[in-house]
């Protein structure tokens, strides 16, 4: 059997993770000749500390945000925990504000928080999702009200891409009272983001998703909003989140945030190579659709159901051919359980079980698209005619 090192694989999972740019690396090493803990008083602290404040002004640079906003996590999934719980841990002092508004195809950190909400007595409202990825805007609007007190929805869903239009919702929160939070985690270096335009409360980025090292995250929080502590503990980060700084990681993350632009501009120059993708696919294979190609999408992400294959088998197949993708389930347990996130769109659970998800990365290149086109038409009908 033909075995595949990690330089020749053909990576297409970058969704769930990216490979650290150099300038990263680079970032790591720099902070490791600098180990002090930022929270001490002596020369070593304090070089540490500078590397902190660095970093801290990179992101902001990047997001357009003032760099006191930002809060440094363990990651998106902490960020959304804090970001969700605080207010209604706050809930004493808005009165009758009691109920939390998300979309029905938010990532798990979202919807078992909102879950936890829910059992704790708090209403939490699900805005449904149709089989191509729009939102209930006439849901959305029927539920906010003055009892809203939050409403958390994704800027860009991580499974099938889909862009919600949180620009236009933000502004409908705002007239009601409520506050606005985003899991902005795949949107990251692929779109500009300005938070200060924006006029968002509180987001939600993950490094590792934009080709930094995992283990490190931000929680945006806009000025003046007041935020309990999800770890409690020392002083960092002013108050808000206990705990010595990953200060190899922050530094990391800052590196890579200076090129923000430059990546943004190599993620846009995907959509040529994914719609290329989708469009050779569609021809070559009956029975296939792109799941939320109607509507618009981030640039590197196609989420396809195709009839007849099962996803998890066809993820083995690809990956003994040295091409690495995602399907749209998760294994608990032992047993293939089907998307979440595409039952709640209305794709049935033989659909969901039958999707798979090509995520491509700045580094992608046309060739290896045209060595997954070719080796994904042949698995299936291989696949296809063994039943």
């Amino acid at each position: 059997m033909r075995q595949f090192s990690s330089k020749n694989r053909v990576y297409l999972d970058h969704n769930a993770t990216t490979k650290a740019r150099l300038s990263a690396i680079k970032g790591l090493k720099k902070a490791l000749k600098h180990w002090g803990n930022p929270s001490s008083v002596h020369q070593n602290a304090n070089k540490a500390k500078n590397l902190l404040w660095t970093a801290r002004q990179n992101l902001s640079q990047f997001l357009n945000c003032h760099p006191l906003e930002i809060i440094f996590t363990s990651g998106a999934s902490e960020s959304n925990n804090q970001a969700i719980k605080s207010p209604f841990q706050n809930l004493r002092k808005t009165k009758q504000r009691n109920e939390l508004i998300i979309s029905s195809v938010e990532h798990p950190s979202v919807l078992y928080t909102a879950d936890f909400l829910s059992q704790q007595g708090f209403k939490v409202h699900k805005i449904p999702v149709s089989k191509q990825g729009f939102l209930d805007e006439d849901f959305f609007e029927k539920c906010l009200s003055e009892k809203t007190l939050l409403v958390s929805i994704m800027s860009a869903n991580n499974e099938t891409g889909v862009i919600f239009p949180i620009e236009k919702w933000v502004k409908k929160v705002r007239s009601a009272g409520a506050l606005f939070h985003s899991d902005m985690v795949q949107v990251l270096g692929k779109k500009k983001l300005n938070l200060k335009e924006l006029d968002i409360d509180l987001a939600s980025f993950s490094a590792h998703k934009c080709y930094s090292l995992q283990g490190c995250g931000i929680l945006y929080c806009k000025k003046g909003l007041e935020l309990n502590n999800l770890i409690h503990g020392g002083p960092q980060e002013r108050q808000r989140r206990a705990g010595t700084e990953n200060l190899t990681g922050i530094t990391a993350f800052g590196e890579v945030a200076k090129e923000g632009d430059f990546i943004i501009k190599k993620n846009h120059q995907l959509k040529t190579l994914r719609d290329n993708m989708e469009k050779q696919l569609l021809s070559q294979l009956k029975k296939v659709e792109v799941i939320g190609g109607q509507a618009p999408r981030i640039d590197n992400t196609s989420c396809l159901c195709i009839s007849n294959v099962p996803g998890e088998t066809l993820l083995i197949n690809l990956d003994l051919k040295g091409i690495s993708i995602s399907v749209g389930s998760a294994c608990g347990s032992g047993k293939m359980e089907s998307s979440s996130v595409l039952t709640a769109m209305g794709w049935t659970q033989k659909e969901a079980l039958s999707s798979i998800r090509i995520s491509l990365g700045i580094e992608t290149t046309k060739e290896q698209i045209n060595y997954f086109q070719k080796t994904l038409v042949e698995s299936v009908n291989r696949l296809r005619n063994l039943e």
